[in-house]
């Protein structure tokens, strides 16, 4: 069954993309709760034409995004932990903690934009996340977790 998705869906795809799904899924899922559409041939034309028309905007939307992303990258993060003494966090750190770190230095970044490299950090020391700020824009930034 050929879908339009009407917002971004993790794993299966960003707003207004067009995607096959099972039967099922579509039906029973995604039309009812308002995700997605049925990819009619007459919905397919009006979603070619609110493209067309939306492509403008969208080129601002992605430049703002690589604005951010550009003030992103020199950003230093350092996220405060309880620890043991040798190093290991009580706990671990996740998106939430790194997504109020980003809030106090300006930037509003939903946690759910935020991938971690691991599941869980557990230690003290130096890592990488991934934020995605558009379909298109994404940025890697170092922070550094430390004994509080």
């Amino acid at each position: 069954m050929e879908i339009i998705l009407l917002q971004d869906i993790t794993k299966l795809g960003h707003k207004d993309d067009i995607v096959n799904v099972k039967d099922g899924y579509g039906r029973n899922y995604l039309i009812p709760r308002g995700y997605a559409i049925a990819a009619t041939p007459s919905a397919k034309k009006m979603h070619s034409e609110n493209l067309r028309q939306r492509a403008h905007k969208e080129e601002k939307i992605k430049a703002a995004a690589q604005e951010v992303a550009d003030k992103l990258a020199e950003v230093k993060i350092v996220v405060g932990a309880k620890t043991s003494s040798s190093g290991k966090i009580f706990g671990s750190v996740n998106t939430i903690q790194l997504a109020e770190s980003l809030r106090e230095k300006g930037f509003d970044i939903d946690r759910k934009n935020i991938t971690l490299p691991e599941d869980q950090i557990k230690e003290v020391g130096k890592y990488n996340a991934l934020i995605r700020l558009h379909r298109d824009v994404r940025v890697k930034i170092e922070f550094e977790i430390v004994a509080e």
